[in-house]
Formats: C-alpha cells, sequence, structure tokens
C-alpha cells in the first residue's frame, strides 16, 4: 500500500536549502507533508571570473566520521525514507537510503528483518515502486540524473548484477509521468516528451503496449483501482498545469470502444483555478470510489467520489490549513494529514458505522510528518522530524520502525516562528539562529518549487549555517504552498517579483529587530530558490552582501527553449503564455535582465545534466558576468537537478562556505557546539514488524 508522501517533486527537492538536500524523505508514494507539482522545477577560483576548485574548507571528509565537523556528520548521517509495502504482502516493503553514500532503493522483509540494496548507480536512485504481489520491484532508470530513461524491474528477492529487465519492452526512453501496477501483472506507464506531449501505455504480460491516452499539455497516471478495471488519471488539457482536472478510463473494453466513464473538473474547462488530485481508490475488492483532494473551499481538502455512480462525499474537516488522506486497508477509516502553519499532525477519520464522521487524534511529536501509512492491522507509520531533530520512521505507538546503521546526526537548533506583514498579506517566515546575541550574519535561503513550501523540518543545509553563525531565514512567500489556494496562484504573471516583495518584507523586519546584520545579508537557495536569490540580487542590489545559486533558472528564455516538456506547460501558466507570446513578462521576470546590476559576489552551482533548469541557461548568465569582470565563481558537477550522492553535497556546500570566508567573512568558522537539549518525546529505540 503506498503511503501519503511528502508532495511531488518541483523545481527543487523537498529538501533543496543551501548546500543542495535536495531528497525529500516522504517515501515510495503515499500522503505527505507538503504539495508541489511535476511540473515545477524541484528536486535539488578566487575573484574575478574563477572557476570554484576543491571542496574548500570543510569540504570533505578526509578523516574518521567521528572527527567530521557537526555539520558535515548532518549530512552523512544514515537516513531512510518512510517504506511504502506491497499491498497484497504487506511484509515486503521498499524505501530509500544514503546508507552507502549514495541515495539509493532497498528491499525490506519485515519478516525476516532481511534488508537488501536493489540499485546501485554512480548518481543514486530514488523512484520505485512494488507490484502489489510483492514479487517485482520497479524502479526508474535515467542517465546520471537527467530523469529521462525507462523502467526496469527486479525480483523482490533479487537479481544478479547487470540482470535487471526492461519492465515495459518496446517503450523507449521519457520523461516519467506516472506509474500504476495492476494485481495481474497489468502496468500503466506515464511518458512525457517534447515530441509527443504526454502519454500513458497499457502494458499487460507479455503482450506488447498499447497506448491509451496522449495529448500535447502535461497529465499523469493516477491510480488502478483494486480489481485493475479502471484507470484515474490527472491531465491539464485545458492549458492550466497548476490546476489539473480527472478522468476515469475503463480498461479491457471492446477495441475501437469508448473507454471514457467519468469525468470531473473543477476548472470548468480553464473558467476557474481550482485543481484536483488523486489520492487513490479504494483498497476494496468491488469498490470503485476514489479518493480525491480537491480545493473547492480555498484550500486541499479530501473527498470521495465513485465514476460509475457519479456521487460524492466532500468531507467538511473543522481543522485549518491543508488536509490530504489515504485509505486505511480495509477501507473503513481514512488515514488523515494536516499541515497548517509549517507543522502537521495526524487524524484517524471515520468513514462507516457509529464511527462515521468521527475524528480521532493520533499522537504525533510537534515537527513535520513528510509521509504517513496505515498498516494492515490499522497500525499507523510515519516519517518525522522537526528543525532540532533529525528524522526518524516511527509508529503512533512510540516505537521506531526501522533503525539505520551509524551514527544519527547531530541535533541543530529549534525553528522559531516569525509572521511579518507584507504587501500581500501576513508572511510566515521561519528562523533559525546561533547561541549569543544578534545581529547576527544572516542567510536567506530560498525554497524551490515555486510551489512548495519550508516547514520545522530537519535539514542538514541550514543547520551548517547556524553552526558557522549565521542566522538562517526561510520564506513562505506567495506561490508557497500550505497557506490557501489564493496564496499559492498569487505570483502568476509576476512571476519572481511577487516572491521578492514578501522576502523583502521579512528582510526588513530581520534587520529591524536586530535579528540580522544589515551588512551581512546573503541571499540564497537551490532550483526556483536558486533563481530568486540570482533575480534579488539584480533587482535588489543594495542589500544583499552575497549570493549563492544552486541550479537556478538564470536566463527564462532559455530555460524555456530547453526545458522538460511538462515545466514549459507550467512556465505558461505561470506566465500566461510562452516567450513568443508575452515577451515582457519572461523579460521582466528573468535574472539575465538584470545581470548587469548585480553588485554582490555571486556562486553558482549547475548539473550539467539538469533537465528543469538546464546548464546551457546558466552558461548564459554566467558569461554575461565574466564579461563585465564581476567577481563570481561557477561549480558544475555530472549530475541532474541537484545531486544524490552525499560527498558530492558536503562538497557543495564547503564551497558554499570557502566562498563565504573569502568574499564577506574572512573569520568564518564552525563554533563550539552548545549541549544539545534533550529532545523531546524520544522514542524506544525498538524495531516494529
Amino acid at each position: 500500500m503506498s503511503e501519503i508522501d511528502g508532495g511531488k517533486a518541483g523545481r527543487a527537492g523537498d529538501d533543496a536549502s543551501v548546500g543542495g538536500e535536495g531528497y525529500g524523505d516522504g517515501g515510495v508514494g503515499g500522503i505527505g507533508g507538503g504539495r508541489g507539482s511535476d511540473e515545477t522545477r524541484g528536486r535539488s577560483g578566487d575573484g574575478t571570473g574563477g572557476e570554484a576548485g576543491g571542496g574548500g574548507a570543510g569540504a570533505g571528509s578526509g578523516g574518521p566520521a567521528d572527527a567530521a565537523p557537526a555539520w558535515e556528520r548532518r549530512f552523512r548521517a544514515p537516513r531512510i525514507s518512510l517504506p511504502g509495502w506491497a499491498e497484497d504482502a504487506p511484509d515486503r516493503a521498499l524505501y530509500v537510503s544514503n546508507v552507502t553514500g549514495t541515495f539509493e532503493l532497498y528491499a525490506w522483509d519485515r519478516r525476516t528483518g532481511g534488508v537488501r540494496q536493489v540499485t546501485d548507480r554512480p548518481n543514486g536512485t530514488t523512484d520505485g515502486a512494488l507490484t502489489p504481489d510483492g514479487e517485482w520491484v520497479w524502479w526508474f532508470c535515467d542517465t546520471d540524473g537527467d530523469e529521462f530513461g525507462v523502467w526496469r524491474r527486479q525480483p523482490f528477492a533479487g537479481a544478479a548484477p547487470g540482470q535487471d529487465r526492461a519492465a515495459a519492452p518496446g517503450l523507449p526512453a521519457a520523461y516519467s509521468a506516472g506509474l500504476a501496477l495492476g494485481r495481474d501483472g497489468t502496468a500503466v506507464v506515464g511518458r512525457s516528451t517534447e515530441e509527443t506531449g504526454t502519454t500513458i501505455h497499457l502494458v499487460r504480460p507479455g503482450g506488447e503496449p498499447s497506448e491509451i491516452y496522449r495529448h500535447r499539455e502535461s497529465a499523469g497516471v493516477g491510480d488502478l483501482s483494486h480489481d485493475g478495471r479502471l484507470l484515474a488519471i490527472e491531465h491539464t488539457e485545458h492549458g492550466d498545469a497548476m490546476h489539473a482536472a480527472l478522468r476515469v478510463l475503463r480498461l479491457g473494453g471492446a477495441p475501437g470502444g469508448d473507454p471514457l466513464l467519468a469525468e470531473l473538473d473543477d476548472t470548468k474547462g480553464g473558467l476557474e483555478e481550482l485543481g484536483l488530485e488523486v489520492l487513490g481508490f479504494a483498497p476494496v475488492a468491488g469498490d470503485a470510489r476514489l479518493l480525491v483532494g480537491h480545493q473547492r473551499r480555498g484550500r486541499w481538502e479530501p473527498m470521495i467520489w465513485d465514476p460509475v455512480t457519479g456521487q460524492s462525499r466532500e468531507l467538511e474537516l473543522d481543522l485549518p490549513g491543508d488536509v490530504s488522506a489515504e485509505w486505511y486497508p480495509d477501507g473503513s477509516a481514512l488515514l488523515v494529514l494536516h499541515t497548517y502553519q509549517a507543522r502537521s499532525e495526524l487524524w484517524r477519520y471515520g468513514l462507516e458505522g457509529p464511527d462515521s464522521g468521527a475524528m480521532t487524534r493520533i499522537e504525533t511529536p510537534p515537527g513535520t510528518i513528510s509521509g504517513a501509512t496505515a498498516r494492515p492491522d490499522s497500525t499507523v507509520e510515519f516519517h518525522w522530524s522537526s528543525g532540532a531533530e533529525p528524522p526518524q520512521v516511527r509508529s503512533a505507538q512510540g516505537a521506531v520502525v526501522l533503525q539505520p546503521p551509524g551514527p544519527a546526526a547531530p541535533l541543530s537548533v529549534p525553528v522559531e516562528d516569525a509572521w511579518v506583514d507584507g504587501p500581500g498579506g501576513r508572511i510566515h517566515a521561519l528562523v533559525q539562529r546561533p547561541p549569543g546575541e544578534g545581529p547576527f550574519p544572516c542567510l536567506f535561503d530560498v525554497h524551490g518549487g515555486p510551489t512548495w513550501q519550508d516547514s520545522d523540518a530537519f535539514a542538514a543545509g541550514p543547520a551548517a549555517w547556524v553552526d558557522h553563525g549565521f542566522a538562517v531565514v526561510r520564506v513562505n512567500y506567495r506561490g508557497s504552498t500550505g497557506y490557501g489556494r489564493e496564496w499559492t496562484d498569487a505570483l502568476k504573471h509576476r512571476v519572481g517579483l511577487i516572491e521578492l516583495e514578501d522576502i523583502a518584507a521579512v528582510r526588513e523586519w530581520a534587520v529591524a529587530s536586530g535579528l540580522a546584520d544589515p551588512e551581512r545579508l546573503v541571499v540564497g537557495g537551490g532550483s526556483w530558490g536558486g533563481y530568486l536569490a540570482l533575480l534579488a540580487l539584480g533587482t535588489q542590489p543594495d542589500v544583499w552582501a552575497l549570493g549563492l545559486s544552486a541550479v537556478p533558472v538564470a536566463d527564462y528564455v532559455a530555460a524555456y527553449e530547453d526545458e522538460m516538456e511538462a515545466l514549459k506547460a507550467m512556465d505558461r501558466t505561470l506566465m500566461g503564455g510562452s516567450p513568443e507570446d508575452v515577451p515582457e513578462r519572461y523579460a521582466a521576470s528573468s535574472p539575465l535582465t538584470y545581470v548587469d546590476e548585480v553588485r554582490a559576489p555571486v556562486f553558482i552551482s549547475a548539473g550539467v545534466n539538469d533537465p528543469r533548469c538546464p546548464i546551457r541557461q546558466v552558461e548564459n548568465y554566467v558569461g554575461r558576468l565574466s564579461e563585465r569582470g564581476h567577481p563570481h565563481e561557477v561549480y558544475r558537477y555530472d549530475a541532474g537537478h541537484g545531486s544524490l550522492v552525499v560527498d558530492e553535497r558536503i562538497k557543495q556546500l564547503g564551497l558554499e562556505l570557502d566562498f563565504v570566508r573569502r568574499h564577506l567573512l574572512p573569520d568564518l568558522a564552525p563554533r563550539p557546539q552548545q549541549p544539545a537539549p534533550e529532545p523531546r518525546d524520544r522514542p524506544r529505540q525498538d524495531r516494529e514488524r
């Protein structure tokens, strides 16, 4: 059963802070603590015109792990995602871990306790799924992080090296647009290419793939019904890539027959900005009900829709903020994930008998739940962390479900909340400050997406800057999720500029409150956050002392020309058209337009295989800096939109620290570690099966 996951990947990864974390822990499918979009940009020399060289001070271990600084040990600490499990073989599970130093897929037999590494590739692997019977592991095989590839599979019990087989022979490489696996061996594979747009294919055992859907606009596979006869897809045929509609198709009908069963379109053909998303078919034989996320009351909430009868049931939950859900395995209740003001909690919502409509709180510690699942015995497991405490996979009974080998990450400092009046309403910012009295040098660590949010979750990147004496401020600007549909949709047509208005308001508060030293303000981020950092340096040149930009959009027109097809659709939605349609909007929102106004030194890192923020447009921006003789450094690495290799992430943050040391703070060094506070509600260290 797939669990509630951490949202769909955007232009920036779930954790794409400065320093390049960029891998989220929600798990291999399911409900989770943040919403993004597949169509957004998410995962994650000295002096003038220099090329960044070696690791810099602190960039790389070179010695025993326990001798490394705390910031590096946070990156190296073993992490695991929330395990997904096979619906008909719940003791067979699949998760992602960095235990070898690279994020890869692992098969876990919960009955025996055996763990086996499934994939082993130089640049890592995170996309995988189990067949319902637990016999096969599917995983997506791209090339060095370019996200363009094919699905492969191997037996859960293992295969000899190199013996993985093509899972869908006959389908050439493409960008993935979703996957659904049926009980009879059927697979539904979504693909996206520049030539065809989105296509969806039915793959029967022993048969040739057959195309069952095609459209130029972005779409994706949602879910297969329990009996495999119905397929739910999300599509944006109406042209609004931020607000999907749903379609349910019958599979296995007569050749040439109309497979359409039902449509659900809250956009009314693109006239309304109200989205829908597939949360999953009922996990019970003979039950065609589909759990759907909707925005009819201005935020994400669940509803149950029967595409056969057309009946629907909206669940009016008395909870502020966004709400997502998944089915309990017997279909009698929903596991509800409630996200509000950068934190999350779990509830059980009854669907049957005297329990129908009853809400029961499931106790979890304060912080962020990036994934949760209900097991067949109704036990709830979840992936949790806070700004101060590293992630764990826990059960609602308090046990640690699976403890990775190796030392735990050092603790960091708690997150504080700041609410600041802004031009579009109250802005929520998350603050982490070092010991001592301010004002401090201050990093504005800008999240990616843009349809994402920062939360009270553990992140090694911000913690490293706190270790070095920085206050770190993360702003949930307009465009972020978690604060209602209007807040998320507000950035349209003034892309980048809207977000920077909110960041400016929080920056003014940080200086006026005594938190931030106005002479030592750094702006940085990854992906969309890297884009906003470059845009800030050019449009607000008098206030920033230095900029750090990872995998950014730097030249918006060239980025549009080279990026993956689904992102073109998203950019047309954000801008109101293509660069040919609205050239003035792309120019106003492009960092390249303002490159000659940049005054602060700039550090840029970029993946040479990045399909979301491609390398050519980064080179265009770097070339303009070089023509001016402006102080900058660029670091290129052989991966895609961020790296899944721990050493690479450490190297990149070390380079950033070294750049700050040489251009802003010559005495920059890690501060002595303060005695760590006792973590709240520390769970038992036993394994639950």
